[in-house]
């Protein structure tokens, strides 16, 4: 079944907009090919994916000989906010046991460049705001990072702070000796269920105690976001309390 993303791709090449990869991947390329489109059609720029856009790309470029307007089905806009369904594309990722580090871990400082690139040379250190740096400097280029964002709590100053969650909103949480940073999927009784890096040592689900949250944020490039908890079970869904 074709991804949402992978729909985009093909519905922006067909016009003329997208010049990458056709790898379902919500990317730079992805991003900047939609601000193509949205230019070209007078759609007002944010680089998203909004129902403006969908509704636009539907329609064929070519008119049929009878002048009648030919629209493409297309998958619903998923309720998860690009970054989080590139989070999710990523879950499984791990650290490299012993010697060596996992090399797509290592690319994301890659190709975050600058001084971080330079200082992580190990996927022993920390990654969690690591993992959140490329998520959200992949699907959203123009969203300004923190200056140090391998630093969890430096993410407090990240975006706009939410009054309470929404899917896909930057969490960011107290440890012993430092913090973390993840993505809300929802929460239960006690815990919230954060999506995010560096947990049990991979990119996964798992839960924090609720007592351990420091802020809730979003991008100011990001889609709007739809404010409102989403009640889970516990069930099934490891606990984390160090995710150093």
């Amino acid at each position: 079944m074709q991804t949402f993303e992978e729909w985009l791709i093909a519905r922006l090449r067909l016009w003329g907009a997208y010049g990458g990869a056709m790898d379902g991947v919500a990317g730079r390329e992805l991003y900047r090919a939609i601000e193509r489109f949205q230019a070209s059609e007078q759609i007002p720029i944010s680089g998203i994916a909004d129902e403006a856009t969908v509704s636009a790309l539907r329609k064929s470029p070519k008119t049929a000989p009878s002048g009648l307007t030919i629209y493409e089905r297309s998958p619903p806009i998923p309720a998860e906010p690009v970054w989080m369904r590139e989070a999710r594309r990523l879950m499984g990722v791990r650290e490299q046991v012993g010697k060596g580090s996992n090399p797509v871990i290592m690319g994301w400082a890659k190709r975050l460049g600058g001084w971080v690139a330079s200082y992580y040379t190990d996927d022993d250190i920390a990654w969690c705001g690591l993992f959140i740096a490329h998520v959200i400097g992949l699907t959203l280029p123009r969203e300004p990072l923190p200056a140090n964002p391998l630093g969890a709590l430096n993410y407090n100053k990240f975006g706009k702070q939410l009054a309470e969650p929404a899917l896909g909103a930057i969490m960011t949480f107290t440890r012993p000796g430092g913090g973390h940073v993840a993505e809300y999927v929802g929460e239960d009784k006690t815990h919230f269920h954060v999506l995010g890096g560096n947990q049990n040592n991979s990119v996964s689900i798992t839960r924090i105690e609720k007592g351990r949250l420091s802020d809730i944020r979003w991008p100011k490039t990001g889609e709007p976001e739809r404010l409102g908890r989403i009640l889970l079970t516990a069930a099934g869904v490891p606990v984390t309390r160090n995710e150093a």
